[in-house]
Formats: structure tokens, C-alpha cells, sequence
């Protein structure tokens, strides 16, 4: 492989993970038809972020909302649905978030014979199981993907997926 083949496949690869991270926003629950995002929001002065008491929506570079759960997790207080002015947020709406919770189980202690509970003390829905001490597991049917369990993980193998 030469010299120019082999930079230009590391700078692909670094696209690629580019493009991957833009495709996970996560978007705020209330929400039943996405495509409202990127035709409402934009012309908003986005209420939603400044009402959010857990300070975990941000604008993105397309002046929309999305939620960072590095801050923490969202409570479903609705303030943001009450906030949203263009009904992208709809206030009756019982949508969740629309992301899938799982764990890596390369990255996590547990599974790596280390004693460790930083992802089931947040999680107010007893989402997450374990087997004996070790080896937690994430109950999709209890998962509300508030994402508490997150930023707490010592070892970041919690991961959030957009679906």
C-alpha cells in the first residue's frame, strides 16, 4: 500500500465515523413526526432548551434540538412540549424517546468480573438486570431511554443509538 492510498483511507474512515455521529441525534420525546425538526425548528427561538431543568437539549449546527446525554437524562417533565410553539412537540403525546440503550459488554466492569452498580442506581424504571452480580442487561420493555445511566457509566460502555 502506498503512502497517498493509505492516507486517504484513514481520512474515509474518519468521514465515515463524520457521517455516523451526525445520523445518531437523538431527538426530544413528544415528537411524532421528525421530519418537523428540520422544517419547524430552525424559524424557532427554541423555548426548549432554555425550559429543559435537566439542561440536556442543545441546538445543532441545523438549529435544531437534540438531547446530549453526557448532562444526564431526561425526567419527562413535558416542559419542552409545552414550550413548543410549531407543534413539532406535541403535549398529549406519549412518545418516548427514539433511541435503543445498550451496553457493551467489552467496556463494561460488570461483564469484565468488576463490581460495579453505577448504571442500575440512576435507572428509576429497574431497566437494567443483573445476573447475579455481574453481567446487567437492559430490559427493552421497562427502558424509557432517559438516558440517567449514561453519563454515570465509569467505563462509558453504555451506548444510546438512534432509531
Amino acid at each position: 500500500m502506498r503512502r497517498r492510498e493509505l492516507f486517504s483511507s484513514l481520512a474515509s474512515s474518519f468521514t465515515n465515523t463524520k457521517k455516523e455521529e451526525q445520523e445518531q441525534v437523538i431527538r426530544l420525546p413528544y415528537n411524532e413526526d421528525k421530519s418537523l425538526f428540520l422544517k419547524e425548528c430552525p424559524s424557532c427561538n427554541a423555548p426548549c432548551v432554555t425550559l429543559c431543568e435537566e439542561d440536556i437539549i442543545v441546538l445543532g449546527e441545523d438549529k435544531t434540538p437534540h438531547i446530549d446525554f453526557s448532562k444526564g437524562g431526561c425526567t419527562y417533565c413535558g416542559e419542552c412540549a409545552k414550550a413548543c410553539e410549531y407543534g413539532v412537540l406535541l403535549e398529549d403525546s406519549d412518545e418516548k424517546i427514539a433511541a435503543k440503550v445498550e451496553i457493551d459488554i467489552m467496556k463494561c466492569l460488570s461483564w469484565n468480573n468488576t463490581m460495579c452498580f453505577s448504571c442500575k442506581d440512576p435507572c428509576l424504571d429497574d431497566a437494567i438486570e443483573f445476573l447475579g452480580m455481574f453481567r446487567p442487561s437492559i430490559l427493552e420493555d421497562k427502558c424509557t431511554n432517559c438516558g440517567f445511566c449514561l453519563n454515570v457509566c465509569p467505563s462509558e460502555a453504555i451506548i444510546v443509538k438512534g432509531v
